[in-house]
């Protein structure tokens, strides 16, 4: 997978450090509360949770001005190899959920090439990749304004932190308390106070190694050490400017910008162990210095206050920080542009899985008698017919449906618009059950992350699916396990979507988890 257009090319994964500072650091911010009260608030979003669990959304901002329109120095520009042009792309999304008691977090990267409808136009445009949001509502507060003063960027960057917000809520379903963003110049900043990041780096035999260096984002993993005729995995110390283009790379790794997600993930694992094993949040010194840079682009929602992690983030390690990827579809072009498909219930119902704590282990008990009554038997699929209409804008998605349902062993019903039933059309699917259908009604609910519901309405044997706003592709539930979902291809793609790579091991396609032993060194993971 290739960058589309070139902004997306020059991307960055600052918001790792930040989301470990905030999370980490801030527990000991106590010690220099000058500091944390000096970092600048934004009231995109108020009234979050301040105990207990809640959602923190970490974003890396592609732009290369700060938040009052001033333009990085041409010194760092050169040395972070990012060059003058650049959006207000976010070109990192990490939705963070810290259970109650703060032992154990969460996080799910959001990759930035996403295809999504916004929940509202922004600057005229209703849908784009989803890093795209935060730009068009930023450049449509300045086109209001008509000027461009330092508090006209300012209410920009509120704008744009809002509506990544609401897309980024809209596409999770879950209610964001409190977000955290840092500017491009924000990691190269705070790798240096780190005195550079630890990453270990996996060979990529397959594709002859080309994940060792890239001319875009100035990765040269050679250059700073690694040695091929070694083989195997091997750790690096990466000096700021090479950290930052360790994390801006997607174009040289197997899995483009999905393996970009496990780079950003390692380095944040890494900067948690730094943190907690270094003597960084015990040496007043150390973090007066760290704190006090994150004064220059570190901004969080005016209801954040880190203090009130200073009880809970002790126990946060690597090993009980989980980091997962929201899973995708496959791969499509839309507009000339490189784009994830996704099919939002599925993300949905796997960000809930993830963000929901196991019950307590139930006690055992003396062994009980095995009830010997069966399950009654779900009627064949042949015996139900279903009705598919589509309340999204996405063309020809209930046929598609209709289709795969078809092709489960059910009759096909009526194939329309909303405007053909009789209920309210949501973000997500919804579906409905006539009599004698309740059981196979449910069945189909599963495939959307939805709850199956009795509608007097519907005749005996009819199930109807009323597809939601957010619905764009047939979910994989439905697919068959061996094929691309290439009925589901939106009319604006130019080329057919191919399944997302799995030869690569871990991979954000599949939603597998980033994780770390117990034994690691440096407390990260090796990956590409």
């Amino acid at each position: 997978m290739r960058g589309g257009l070139i902004a997306g090319k020059v991307g960055y994964a600052a918001s790792c450090l930040v989301a470990a500072v905030v999370l980490v650091a801030s527990g000991y911010a106590y010690k220099v509360t000058g500091y944390v009260g000096g970092i600048a608030s934004s009231n995109a979003i108020t009234g979050g949770a301040q105990t207990g669990a809640m959602n923190i959304l970490v974003m890396g901002l592609e732009s290369r001005t700060n938040y009052y329109g001033q333009t990085i120095d041409h010194h760092l520009q050169v040395v972070m190899h990012v060059g003058s042009q650049g959006g207000q792309a976010t070109n990192t999304l990490i939705l963070i959920h810290i259970f109650a008691g703060g032992q154990r977090a969460v996080g799910i990267s959001i990759p930035r090439d996403d295809w999504v409808t916004f929940p509202r136009p922004y600057d005229g445009q209703s849908q784009g990749k989803i890093d795209q949001a935060y730009g068009l509502a930023y450049a449509q507060s300045l086109s209001k304004t008509g000027s461009s003063n330092s508090q006209d960027y300012f209410l920009a960057n509120e704008a744009g932190q809002r509506a990544a917000i609401d897309t980024v809520e809209m596409v999770t379903n879950q209610k964001i308390d409190h977000f955290a963003e840092v500017n491009l110049a924000g990691f190269y900043s705070l790798a240096a106070s780190f005195g550079g990041i630890e990453v270990c780096i996996k060979p990529w035999t397959a594709g002859n190694n080309q994940n060792l260096a890239d001319q875009n984002s100035g990765w040269n993993a050679v250059a700073d050490g690694y040695n091929l005729k070694q083989g195997g995995s091997q750790y690096l110390h990466l000096a700021a400017a090479q950290a930052l283009a360790f994390v801006r790379d997607r174009d040289s790794l197997p899995s483009g910008d999905l393996d970009r997600t496990h780079r950003q993930q390692a380095v944040l694992d890494y900067v948690i162990w730094k943190l907690k094993h270094t003597g960084v949040i015990t040496d007043i010194g150390q973090l007066t210095a760290l704190l006090g840079s994150a004064k220059n682009y570190l901004i969080t929602d005016t209801d954040f206050n880190p203090l009130n992690f200073a009880t809970q983030m002790g126990a946060l390690t690597g090993q009980n920080m989980k980091f997962y990827t929201a899973p995708i579809v496959g791969f499509e072009t839309i507009d000339g542009q490189d784009a994830n498909q996704i099919d939002i219930p599925t993300i949905r119902a796997a960000v809930k899985a993830k963000f929901t704590a196991p019950p307590p282990a139930a006690k055992k008990s003396k062994a009980t008698p095995k009830s010997t009554k069966k399950a009654a038997p779900i009627p064949a699929a042949s015996t139900v017919t279903v009705d598919v209409y589509n309340g999204g804008t996405t063309f020809n998605l209930a046929a598609n449906v209709s289709r795969a349902l078809v092709g489960k062993g059910y009759k096909a019903g009526a194939i329309t618009g909303s405007a053909g039933q009789s209920q309210a059309v949501t973000s997500g699917a919804q579906v409905f059950y006539g009599p004698g259908a309740s059981a196979n009604a449910a069945k189909i609910a599963t495939a959307f992350g939805a709850t199956a519901k009795s509608l007097a309405s519907l005749t005996a044997g009819h199930v109807e699916v009323l597809l939601g706003t957010g619905s764009t592709v047939v979910p994989a539930g439905l697919t068959p396990a061996s094929t691309a979902p290439s009925s589901t291809v939106p009319t604006t793609s130019s080329t057919v979507p191919t399944t997302a790579p799995t030869s690569a091991g871990n991979n954000g396609a599949s939603g597998n988890a980033v994780t770390v032993a117990a034994s690691a060194k440096y407390g990260i993971p090796c990956v590409y």
